[in-house]
C-alpha cells in the first residue's frame, strides 16, 4: 500500500497486507541458510524457524559463534552446517557475515549461487561499493535485502515480546520473478513490522550515516560533551549522568517512541519546554555543518573504505576491544554501572 510521511507517499507493506501464513506459501518450497551468527544472524534465525520456515544455519565450526548455535538449538549436521555446505543446502543465502567476512567469504558463496537462488543482504554495503569489495552476483538469482531497523538482539526481544521491529525492503535483482513475494516473505519471516521500500545505495548511505551519527556516533559525543562540563562545573559523576544519559534513556526516549518530540514536551514541565523550545535550533545549527562532513564522507565511498580496511586486519578486534575498553572504562560508564545496579528491578 502507498502512505505519506509528511507530504511524500511511500510504497509500505503490512502483515495485515502480507501475513505470515501466505509468506509460509511463499517460501514453502526453500531452505533459508543464515550464514554467519554474530549481529543479525541469531535474531534473524530463530524468528524464521519459530515462524515456522525451514531454516539452517552456516558458521565456522570451532568458533565461539559455532557454539552459541549449538546453544540455541542448532543441530550439528541436521540445522548447523558449516558455511560451504550452507550455502550448497540453501536456496536462498542469507549473508549477515560482516562486511569485511563477506569479502572473504564472497568466493565460496559466488560458487553455490547456481540459477533459480536467491542472495539476501541486510545491508547494502557489499553490492553497493562492488568496485571495493568484488561482490558481483551472477545474473541468473534474486538479489533482495532485508534490513531490520534495529540490533538483532532487538528483533529477538521484540518478536518474543509479540511485537515487531520496522524494517526496509529493497530488490537490486530480480534474476527470477519472484524477487517481490521472496523478500516481502522473508521480511514477514524475520519478525518485521512492517516494511517499507527503499533501494540498496540509498540502504547503505542512510545506515552508514545514521550509525556514525545520532544511532550511536553523535549521541556518544553529545553525552560526552556535557557531562564533561557539568563535571568540570562540580556537579558530581551521579548527577551529572543522572542529567545526561539516565533521564534520557529511561524516561524520556520512551515517551518520544510513544508518541513523537511534541508528546514528550508536553509531558514535562513548562520550565524544561521553554528550555528545549529555545535551544533545539541553536544544537542544529552547531551539528548540520559536522552531518553534511559525515554525509559527503559516506557518499564518497571513504567511510566504507575506512571500514573495509580497519575490519580486515588481523589484529582488528584486539583493536576493537581496546576502544571499547575506553569507553567502558570512561567515568561517565563508569557512573553509568552504578546508576543502573540502582534501578529498582534491578534491586
Amino acid at each position: 500500500m502507498k502512505l505519506k510521511f509528511g507530504s511524500t507517499e511511500e510504497n509500505v507493506v503490512t502483515r495485515e497486507e502480507f501475513p505470515l501464513e501466505k509468506a509460509r506459501e511463499v517460501l514453502k518450497d526453500e531452505v533459508i541458510a543464515v550464514l554467519g551468527y554474530g549481529v543479525q544472524g541469531p535474531g534473524q534465525a530463530l524468528n524464521l524457524k519459530d515462524n515456522g520456515f525451514n531454516v539452517i544455519v552456516g558458521q565456522r565450526k570451532g568458533s565461539k559463534t559455532w557454539d552459541k548455535a549449538v546453544a540455541d538449538g542448532w543441530v550439528p549436521g541436521e540445522t548447523l552446517f558449516e558455511l560451504e555446505e550452507a550455502c550448497e543446502k540453501g536456496t536462498i543465502l542469507q549473508f549477515l557475515l560482516s562486511d569485511a567476512g563477506q569479502i572473504a567469504l564472497w568466493p565460496t558463496v559466488k560458487k553455490h549461487l547456481t540459477p533459480g537462488k536467491a542472495l539476501y543482504f541486510s545491508h547494502g554495503f557489499g553490492v553497493t561499493y562492488k568496485d571495493k569489495t568484488g561482490i558481483i552476483p551472477p545474473a541468473d538469482v534474486d538479489v533482495i535485502l532485508v534490513a531490520p531497523k534495529g540490533s538483532g538482539t532487538s528483533l529477538r526481544r521484540m518478536f518474543v515480546e509479540g511485537r515487531g521491529l520496522n524494517s526496509s525492503y529493497a530488490i537490486y535483482q530480480d534474476g527470477t520473478g519472484r524477487a517481490y513475494d521472496r523478500v516481502v516473505a522473508l521480511g514477514i519471516g524475520v519478525g518485521s513490522g512492517y516494511l517499507f521500500e527503499t533501494d540498496f545505495y540509498r540502504e547503505v548511505t542512510s545506515d552508514l550515516t545514521g550509525e556514525r551519527g545520532t544511532l550511536m556516533g553523535a549521541i556518544q559525543g553529545i553525552f560526552a560533551a556535557q557531562y564533561e562540563v557539568l563535571r568540570s562545573n562540580g556537579h558530581t559523576p551521579s548527577e551529572a549522568f543522572n542529567e545526561t544519559v539516565e533521564e534520557l534513556t529511561q524516561s524520556l526516549m520512551p515517551l518520544v517512541a510513544e508518541n513523537g518530540m511534541d508528546w514528550m514536551y508536553a509531558n514535562c514541565s513548562t520550565t524544561a519546554q521553554r528550555g528545549a523550545l529555545d535551544w533545539w535550533k541553536p544544537f542544529r545549527d552547531a551539528t548540520k555543518p559536522v552531518f553534511e562532513e559525515l554525509y559527503a564522507s559516506v557518499k564518497s565511498g571513504q567511510e566504507a573504505q575506512k571500514s573495509i580496511d580497519s575490519n580486515s586486519k588481523d589484529d582488528y578486534r584486539v583493536k576493537l576491544e581496546a576502544e571499547l575498553k575506553e569507553l567502558r572504562d570512561s567515568e561517565m560508564w563508569q557512573a553509568g554501572a552504578v546508576v543502573r545496579q540502582l534501578r529498582p528491578e534491578n534491586n
